[in-house]
């Protein structure tokens, strides 16, 4: 829907998106207030050519009461709410369809909306299996509609310092990453977890390999290289937790993965993963990344670097106290830019991707390869052996 702003050449369209999954925690905070909500806040999104898109979420569920409340929240035109998915797909007002509901429910959904004809932006994993991941990459591709997959860790500030790095040859030839990831994840019983219940059972789809290795898989291969092999080992340290409902239930997806990556271009990637683990980093996830020129150590927002002009040549004596910190011999890589929220950032340029044909590579096939990480991860650790990561294509 088009109309014109009084006063001025600028077009505004209403861009019509089915949101489901918004009374989820990623769904809710990133996704809708945080950018969908952001972007109607700042006015809109300008696409540079006299348009001005006006984003007008269609709050999707199986709660009514749930969304109804969101939209007085925030006050959203109380119409836009629905529980019938197949009614918001046969809209022809709707150009979008955003999925952000438990993996489980994921495929099903996304190949509704492929049928209807609308254009998909969802979080990942894209499907519970490579098989299902590829199936959706290609009926999206026979369609001809626009995908995109949430890639969120790419726009952190911490790791766009490091890509700028990167871009730049501080590491020259770069030798290994190291990733830490986690927090102690509550299990429920004496105080309240941080995380729904369904994370933690594999019948629902949880699991902290199939929900952090697609991330992994995409921050590796933009960042350092595609991974060519992956060797795991996923295990779950907490067996009992206890629901929202304050029952307990048996906890039988891991909670834990350690991972070893080989990357292409030779350099070896090792990332631990856990939602058993205490904090004792500056950051929840932090890369260190060591090069023959430099390393560099990134998390969330910052990013310290160390030159080989500047690195201090320690000599191993445990029979005396260190009289010196290591990470005061760091030096902080300075914004130099202003960083938005990373989930606002991918939508607007898969907004600029649906309606000014802005280049956009985040797509199905790339929500693929995570889920073939995954999938491959689990096997690795299953069979205890080094597996292949083998390309896939449409």
């Amino acid at each position: 829907m088009y109309g014109t702003d009084e006063g001025n050449d600028v077009t505004r369209k209403t861009v019509r998106i089915a949101m489901n999954g918004v009374t989820g925690r990623m769904g809710y905070r990133q996704h809708l207030v945080r950018s969908i909500l952001a972007l109607r806040e700042q006015g809109g999104l300008d696409l540079g050519d006299g348009t001005l898109l006006w984003p007008e979420p269609i709050l999707l569920g199986r709660r009514e009461y749930a969304l109804k409340a969101l939209a007085e929240r925030h006050g959203l035109d109380p119409q836009n709410v629905s529980t019938d998915l197949d009614a918001v797909l046969a809209d022809p007002d709707v150009d979008i369809y955003f999925d952000a509901q438990v993996t489980s429910a994921r495929e099903e959904a996304l190949t509704r909306a492929i049928a209807a004809g609308k254009h998909l932006y969802t979080e990942k994993p894209t499907a519970t299996g490579l098989a299902g991941a590829l199936r959706l990459a290609r009926l999206a591709a026979d369609a001809g509609v626009k995908h995109g997959v949430v890639q969120d860790k790419l726009f952190l500030p911490g790791l766009r310092k490091l890509k700028r790095l990167i871009d730049g040859g501080f590491f020259g030839r770069i030798l290994s990453v190291r990733g830490e990831f986690g927090y102690w994840v509550f299990e429920g019983d004496w105080q309240s977890a941080q995380r729904p219940s369904w994370n933690y059972r594999a019948e629902d789809g949880g699991g902290i390999v199939v929900d952090m290795f697609p991330h992994w898989e995409y921050v590796l291969h933009e960042l350092f290289g595609r991974v060519t092999s992956v060797q795991a080992l996923a295990t779950t340290h907490v067996p009992q937790r206890w629901d929202e409902n304050g029952k307990p239930y048996d906890a039988t997806a891991d909670d834990a993965a350690y991972g070893v990556f080989e990357l292409e271009g030779g350099a070896v990637a090792q990332i631990n993963s856990s939602w058993a683990v205490r904090v004792h980093r500056d950051e929840l996830v932090e890369f260190q990344v060591d090069g023959t020129e430099g390393s560099a150590v990134a998390g969330l927002r910052t990013c310290r670097v160390q030159h080989r002009s500047l690195t201090p040549k320690p000599v191993w004596n445990p029979d005396i106290p260190a009289t010196y910190s290591f990470r005061d011999q760091w030096q902080e890589i300075p914004d130099n830019d202003d960083f938005d929220n990373g989930f606002k950032a991918q939508w607007e340029l898969f907004l600029r991707h649906v309606y000014a044909d802005a280049p956009y590579h985040w797509d199905l096939l790339a929500g693929a390869r995570g889920v073939q990480l995954a999938e491959l991860g689990l096997r690795s650790s299953a069979e205890g052996r080094r597996l292949d990561v083998p390309e896939i294509t449409l």
